[in-house]
């Protein structure tokens, strides 16, 4: 039997281990992909983060000098790789963890091959676990393309096409901007609600984070006013290219409905400006090779981007043990056990949150060394 077993090599999952590690205890690290941070693998090759360098690293370990301030997806992936290796963790991989039961010592893993028993378990896998697909009438039928953002790379499958990117939060506007800057033909960025936005980074390139953090501590009302005043500061009236701003501010809308903020360059906002970027109804349903938009108007496509997020996918692992709300989150996460001996990490909406995972890893491995003695 192992102490303590963490499940998911992403961010939240790394970091855990390595304050365990800190601590004088061997985790095992656990990821069903054969790879360390693979859905950071999988995103396009153009991404960045959206959070600053020093916001962004794993606990106690800085990304290594000359990392841009925005460090890139490669950069990301290579920082998590390196570091799940360190000595002291035992790393599996291609091991799928399917379910999580009780028993009278600890916790009985699940895995396609053998069950793995813990005396504890971190369950790590995050909220970006699964890509969520709407169903829209017609969208079996559809014709052209259609692909969620995961699956999306870069544009160069897409030269001299039209695409339609159904979403707009930081993914969907930065692929569109991508496409748009890339070499596809006519670009659409589909809104429902429109969003509110936030600049990577201040004037001078330093990170928003500097702004977010603490405004993130001070009351809403206060914060959500501040917010609105710096949008229109620094990116003006954008009503007329269908992004006005929205009557709830953005800590409001992060706080009641978990929705983070777009946060993107400037870049982004004058490709909508200029037109490279139309700003568009949001899907209402497909139809052969026309997607029908909630205004009526009929697009034709040659691809359609779905950037419509992630489900955690959590109720086949723990949805039987009563520690998952009504909307499938952990009713406890973070340092606190949901039940004796099971805890969640990487389920908080907030700014910088790779940086405040590090954080939260500390106190949790310090609890979880006090326990286990």
């Amino acid at each position: 039997m192992t102490d303590i077993a963490v499940i998911g090599a992403g961010p939240a999952g790394v970091s855990v281990a390595l304050s365990l590690r800190d601590r004088g205890l061997r985790p095992l690290l656990i990821d069903r992909a054969d790879e360390v941070a693979s859905a950071w693998r999988s995103r396009y090759d153009r991404l960045k983060l959206n959070t600053g360098r020093p916001f962004s690293h794993l606990p106690n370990r800085p990304y290594p000098k000359g990392t841009a301030m925005f460090p890139t997806r490669d950069d990301v992936v290579a920082h998590l790789d390196r570091h799940a290796r360190e000595s002291g963790i035992e790393l599996r991989l291609g091991t799928e963890v399917t379910r999580i039961d009780r028993q009278r010592t600890g916790w009985r893993l699940e895995t396609p091959t053998a069950a793995i028993n813990a005396r504890q378990v971190v369950v790590a896998i995050g909220n970006q676990h699964t890509a969520r697909i709407p169903e829209w009438p017609g969208s079996d039928g559809f014709t052209a393309e259609l692909l969620h953002s995961s699956a999306y790379r870069n544009p160069t499958p897409y030269g001299g096409r039209n695409v339609l990117v159904v979403g707009s939060g930081s993914s969907g506007m930065e692929i569109a901007h991508d496409l748009a800057t890339g070499g596809a033909g006519k670009v659409w960025l589909a809104v429902r609600t429109p969003p509110n936005i936030m600049l990577r980074s201040l004037p001078g390139g330093l990170p928003g984070d500097l702004l977010s953090l603490p405004m993130y501590r001070l009351p809403v009302r206060v914060a959500d006013a501040i917010g609105r005043r710096a949008r229109r500061a620094n990116l003006g009236d954008l009503s007329q290219f269908g992004l006005p701003i929205p009557d709830e501010g953005v800590f409001s809308r992060v706080k009641r409905l978990e929705q983070v903020p777009s946060l993107v360059d400037m870049d982004v906002i004058e490709a909508i400006r200029d037109g490279s970027i139309e700003v568009v109804a949001t899907v209402d349903s497909f139809d052969r090779d026309k997607v029908v938009l909630a205004d009526g108007s009929r697009l034709d496509p040659h691809a359609v981007v779905l950037a419509t997020g992630y489900v955690r996918g959590l109720e086949p692992l723990v949805g039987h043990l009563g520690v998952l709300d009504p909307t499938g989150k952990p009713v406890t996460w973070g340092v606190r056990p949901a039940a004796d001996g099971l805890r969640f990490i990487g389920y908080d909406v907030r700014p910088s949150l790779i940086g405040f995972m590090a954080k939260q890893s500390k106190r949790m491995a310090k609890r979880i060394a006090r326990e286990l003695g």
